[in-house]
């Protein structure tokens, strides 16, 4: 049998025009999406080689002069690099321990409500706390643990008698931070279970109530199995942004006393390079940070696909 010939640049380029022409609709939505990724993603990849230079803001990226892994080694040495990857690690781990597990159940919980109107009323509330942005968000969780804070009210009212400013305590901002967070989000992560949970087939459960199993027994003999590529996929992107944090929530709520607790390494690059105008060295930071973050996505998709039965979910 003969082996069939590789089609041509002109076949390819004229099957994909074929294409473009029963999808041009498709295509041109897709357009503008393109060229943002091209013009702020792309073409700044350039930008990484200062990593491996000393660039001021009166070089040129090309006339920078070359000093190799100097900025590296100097990351190493850093005590408030590490610092911040500690703490990076440590609000990253807690979000991932309570807003991974949370939005599954509360996405189950909403599933199983029989009232429409009531469970799109609870669906409504879960989802506003993601379009506040950190600026409000941020007012309010500093009122509220504030010496005169609710949060002190309530110990007060069950007799725990403090007027500490809980934002000024440094043990506790990881608690807050990554607590906060997880409430904001929380709402908004269910919409990818609940989208998944929508195209179940109703007559899995009609089998199930016939044999006799109970509501948890279905739930988790056929709502969590069904959405499980999803929770894969989620737990993949968690964890590959171990080292990611949010930058907004830190500028909000870091102040001088918490700042021990709060840099993280955004806001430690931030700092640096913007602040301090040490371009090299921060763009050192986030292309070690990036690279970490690639070797985490790589590693947990070879885990879960493992899990999976051998079905990657990327």
């Amino acid at each position: 049998m003969e082996a069939k010939a590789k089609p041509t640049l002109s076949e390819r380029l004229g099957k994909w025009g074929r294409e473009f022409g029963r999808q041009w609709q498709l295509q041109t939505m897709a357009i503008p999406g393109a060229v943002y990724m091209i013009i702020f993603s792309f073409i700044p990849i350039y930008g990484l080689v200062i990593a491996f230079k000393n660039y001021t803001v009166v070089d040129t990226i090309d006339s920078a002069q070359w000093v190799g892994l100097d900025n590296f080694k100097i990351i190493m040495a850093d005590k408030y690099f590490w610092q911040s990857v500690v703490n990076t690690l440590g609000i990253s781990a807690l979000k991932l321990a309570f807003g991974f597990v949370l939005p599954i159940i509360i996405a189950v919980m909403i599933y199983e409500l029989r009232d429409s109107v009531f469970k799109r009323t609870i669906q409504t509330i879960s989802y506003l706390p993601h379009f506040l942005s950190w600026i409000i968000l941020g007012g309010m969780i500093i009122t509220w643990f504030s010496s005169n804070g609710m949060i002190n009210e309530l110990l007060n009212f069950i007799g725990i008698q403090t007027q500490q400013n809980h934002m000024l305590d440094v043990g506790k901002y990881w608690w807050i931070a990554s607590l906060s967070d997880v409430w904001k989000e929380a709402g908004w992560g269910t919409i990818l279970y609940l989208a998944t949970m929508a195209k179940i087939d109703p007559t899995y459960y009609e089998a199930a109530k016939m044999d006799g199993a109970s509501r948890m027994r279905q739930i988790w003999s056929i709502t969590i199995p069904m959405i499980r590529n999803i929770i894969s996929l989620n737990l993949i992107l968690s964890v590959s942004g171990l080292f990611n944090s949010n930058l907004d929530q830190t500028l909000v709520l870091m102040n001088s006393q918490n700042q021990p607790k709060a840099e993280v390494i955004n806001s430690y690059v931030y700092r640096v390079g913007l602040m301090q105008g040490d371009f090299s060295y921060a763009t050192a930071v986030g292309l070690g940070i990036s690279i970490i973050s690639v070797v985490l996505l790589v590693l947990t998709n070879i885990v879960t696909k493992k899990l999976n039965d051998n079905q990657s979910v990327l």
